[in-house]
């Protein structure tokens, strides 16, 4: 292992190409050009090819194309971007393509600005195109997991053969934080790309590949769809995962995810000191929504999600907890962070302090 003091958006370059990602084609956006200026540097050292598309579309459908051959690919925007790229995404996830989508999200919607948000958070787990379909999407909290979760994410799309999103913030895409990289072995599972016998790769001696998302026949797409929702189902009972803080005897919980976590992380610890019984439930896969940690949870009176948006994790939270235990919200928009005072303050009020 070898230490590195790494911006966000680079350690995703560099996690990617650890994993022996080859190809990137992106589009310019704020908060996440580093990534693709990494890649332009670094991309070529490997052996691998970085384009600068002419757009979002062309980059996304360039990632189709490559993640056929069974190369592994990707790309990066930031929330308009990543809209302009939807329709390609629903092509990829409905021709069960592997690939990493990496989404440093700005503050929106509409042209919003350039600050940090969390306010894609359905646009990831909810599909965001059209159709029947799924994403798996993991939300580092630190530079050191942007790069692990970059490089996992690439396992993961392999063994599913599904699309996977690193869903980041323009915070976490600017900040630099000491990072272990990995060493470069032909034993890392991240690195190790299986074989892929369904990849368009010329046919001779063998029957021909098909990459189509074009299903007329009504039965047919039907019993695609199911085959993608058995798959999905799989994921959601094996992929599930949450980081625990001081959870055990806690009579209030704090859920947040991202950078959001971290700056609530403090407000944990400041409660506690003030002997309030508080801990942190940080979703690290935001689809599938790792539920089962929210449930037989006797000793608590009330959960607290927060948020850089006007809400949108709070209702798998409430989900999950089937109304069970009162949810409330404590959120900041339009690019401005959260404060743990100001969480602080949240965690007293529910506590009746």
């Amino acid at each position: 292992m070898s230490r590195v003091l790494m911006k966000g958006n680079d350690a995703i370059g560099a996690g990617a190409i650890a994993a022996n990602c080859r190809y990137y084609y992106g589009y310019p956006i704020t908060p996440q050009n580093e990534i693709g200026e990494y890649m332009s540097s670094e991309m070529p050292k490997a052996g691998g090819v970085f384009i600068q598309a002419e757009s979002e579309v062309a980059a996304i459908n360039m990632v189709y194309g490559t993640s056929a051959t069974g190369a592994r690919v990707m790309t990066s925007s930031s929330g308009p971007g990543i809209s302009l790229k939807m329709e390609g995404i629903s092509y990829i996830a409905a021709a069960e393509l592997p690939c990493v989508i990496v989404n440093i999200m700005r503050g929106g919607p509409g042209l919003g600005n350039i600050a940090p948000s969390q306010s894609d958070y359905f646009q990831a787990t909810k599909g965001g195109g059209h159709g029947d379909y799924r994403l798996i999407v993991l939300a580092p909290s630190s530079v050191q997991e942007i790069y692990d979760f970059t490089r996992q994410a690439f396992y993961l799309a392999d063994k599913y053969r599904i699309p996977a999103i690193i869903l980041g913030d323009g915070f976490l895409g600017q900040m630099m934080e000491v990072v272990e990289l990995a060493d470069s072995a032909k034993d890392d599972e991240y690195a190790r790309i299986p074989e892929k016998p369904w990849a368009i790769t010329g046919c001779k001696g063998r029957e021909k590949n098909i990459v189509n998302t074009l299903l007329i026949e009504p039965d047919t797409l039907e019993k695609h769809n199911w085959k993608l929702k058995d798959k999905y189902q799989q994921i959601a009972e094996n992929e599930k995962r949450a980081d625990l803080y001081r959870v055990d005897d806690a009579e209030i919980l704090v859920a947040a995810f991202g950078i959001s976590a971290r700056i609530s992380k403090e407000a944990v610890d400041m409660a506690r000191d003030e002997g309030i019984k508080v801990g942190l439930i940080r979703p690290i896969t935001l689809w599938p929504f790792p539920d089962h940690v929210f449930k037989n949870l006797d000793s608590v009176k009330g959960i607290l999600t927060v948020e850089m948006n006007t809400g949108q994790m709070i209702e798998d939270v409430r989900l999950s907890v089937e109304g069970k235990i009162p949810v409330e919200f404590y959120g900041r928009t339009g690019g401005n962070l959260p404060d743990s005072t100001a969480i602080f303050e949240e965690i007293k009020r529910m506590g009746g302090m």
